[in-house]
């Protein structure tokens, strides 16, 4: 396989595992749908930043701390659970609370930014992307890449990212789908805060069974 072949082999790969159902994908599509279509495009930023670091750390090869030194495995895996309960949590508490859809930029101001941090830290706070981005360049990637490949691979895995979260960020900010979500937005956010929620928790258990499994061993 050629070099531009398996660059884009890579980025399909990772584009398929971006448009997988998940915590990101939620926390995008409530932010696009609740805001404006500038703060849906910021949380695609922030996505395409997370890929940027995760590809990074992996091309540096320091994902492999996580497989080598255990209790920062688990460390990452409880806090990051815990941040997606977080998150689950006010998702579900504000379900009965009425969003601005705002004309009144004055009153948004700052919105952007805290768009692109809530979404880059969603996508941080699972360390199974830091793994899954390691075992995804090592199966793919050649013995011995040149230095180029492993230069544009993170910018590219960030406009990977970007450009389906923003895919993302304009469809559900179009008119139909933001009056539907308005129309239904206490089920909507009920469903979605269990979701994240249950993604968290599910880390929080995985990472205390590992160290269950540490301590008894």
């Amino acid at each position: 396989m050629t070099e531009f072949a398996t660059i884009l082999s890579i980025l399909g790969v990772f584009l398929l595992g971006a448009m997988s159902p998940g915590p990101s994908f939620v926390v995008v599509s409530r932010i696009a749908v609740a805001g404006e279509r500038t703060d849906g495009l910021a949380a695609a930023i922030g996505m395409g930043i997370g890929g940027f670091i995760f590809a990074t750390i992996a091309v540096a090869g320091l994902t492999a701390l996580l497989v080598q030194v255990a209790w920062l495995d688990i460390f990452l895996r409880i806090a990051g659970g815990a941040y997606l309960l977080w998150i689950g949590i006010k998702i579900w508490r504000g379900a009965h609370e009425p969003i601005e859809i705002a004309g009144d930029k004055s009153a948004r101001a700052g919105s952007f930014w805290r768009a692109l941090r809530r979404s880059l830290l969603v996508q941080l706070a699972n360390p199974k992307t830091a793994i899954f981005y390691a075992s995804m360049f090592a199966a793919m990637l050649p013995a011995s890449p040149p230095l180029w490949m492993l230069l544009v691979l993170p910018p590219l895995l960030f406009l990977n990212e970007f450009v389906w979260y923003a895919v993302v960020a304009f469809a559900f900010s179009a008119s139909r789908p933001r009056s539907a979500y308005l129309s239904t937005k206490h089920w909507i956010d009920r469903a979605a805060g269990a979701v994240v929620g249950a993604l968290g928790l599910k880390l929080m258990w995985e990472g205390m069974a590992a160290a269950r499994r540490g301590f008894s061993g």
